[in-house]
């Protein structure tokens, strides 16, 4: 059974790791079809609670336990359920970022290939003491990391100020400076640079990661560079359709094979698509007249 990077510490401090999935479906299709303009740390919350069975002893999944995993957790879900929905082999078509090259890089991956890193300290809580130079005695920092809620609160500012963005999501994570419990905007911004920077990379260290880049290297000229994934968006990119062509598969299926519309959109793309397939081969034995 497979396990969560991070896990889910519910209200009663109890962490839950084990996960089960279920494919993606029409009905989903249909969802993200109507769901443009929307953020997509809001999408990987919906599709998470529509998709996600349960997570150790929680069952169903909602929307705001969800919001609570941490971002790698999220992430991981991602990679998990594009595997349980289209397969493994990952297919993609890249150019060469060398400025004298540029040329066409076909690229085919295992998602399992991916490197994980799972926590290496579970808790809800951290505290750390900083050690850049200051005036005073040594603080305590205590924080938690950062989580989907985190993600769907600071992803419209990121795009436009990404050091607001930042003062943000620590002030939504840091629980305790020092003796300030809670501490607001206007604290976390008042820290010395330093500061910042020391705790970020803390929480950076404490987190699960999930890998978000591809080392290739081109076939035409030869050097190595590092390609970016966004799981995000390769995740939404791959699943979005177009809801007219999802409803004429529907109405295809329904009119050969006598299916009602739930039976039909409770099916999986790849399995619509087999079956659409099997029907056309049918169809054309038929009028061949062989």
């Amino acid at each position: 059974m497979d396990e969560l990077p991070g896990g889910y510490w519910d209200p009663n401090g109890r962490l839950h790791r084990a996960f089960e999935l279920a494919a993606l479906n029409g009905r989903d299709e249909e969802y993200l079809a109507a769901a443009v303009g929307k953020q997509p740390a809001t999408l990987v919350t919906e599709v998470l609670s529509r998709r996600v069975r349960r997570i150790g002893d929680i069952s169903p999944v909602s929307p705001e336990v969800a919001r609570q995993l941490l971002v790698a957790d999220r992430n991981y879900l991602l990679l998990r359920l594009r595997q349980v929905t289209f397969g493994d082999r990952v297919r993609a078509n890249l150019f060469c970022p060398w400025p004298d090259c540029g040329s066409h890089v076909s690229v085919d991956f295992s998602i399992a290939d991916l490197p994980v890193e799972r926590a290496r300290h579970c808790a809800p809580l951290h505290t750390m003491t900083l050690t850049c130079e200051q005036d005073g005695p040594p603080i305590d920092v205590t924080f938690r990391l950062p989580n989907g809620a985190d993600q769907e609160e600071v992803s419209a500012l990121l795009a436009s100020n990404e050091a607001a963005a930042l003062t943000v999501l620590l002030s939504r994570c840091i629980t305790r400076i020092g003796a300030h419990e809670s501490p607001d905007e206007a604290r976390i911004a008042a820290l010395p640079a330093m500061a910042r920077s020391e705790i970020e990379q803390r929480m950076e260290e404490l987190a699960p990661k999930v890998s978000q880049s591809m080392d290739i290297t081109c076939a035409e000229c030869g050097r190595p560079f590092t390609a970016p994934i966004d799981i995000q968006r390769f995740f939404f990119g791959e699943l979005r359709t177009d809801d007219d062509m999802l409803y004429r598969e529907v109405h295809y299926l329904a009119y050969h094979y006598h299916w009602g519309e739930d039976e039909i959109m409770q099916l999986t793309r790849d399995k619509r698509q087999k079956y659409i397939e099997v029907l056309a081969d049918a169809i054309e034995v038929l009028n061949s007249g062989a």
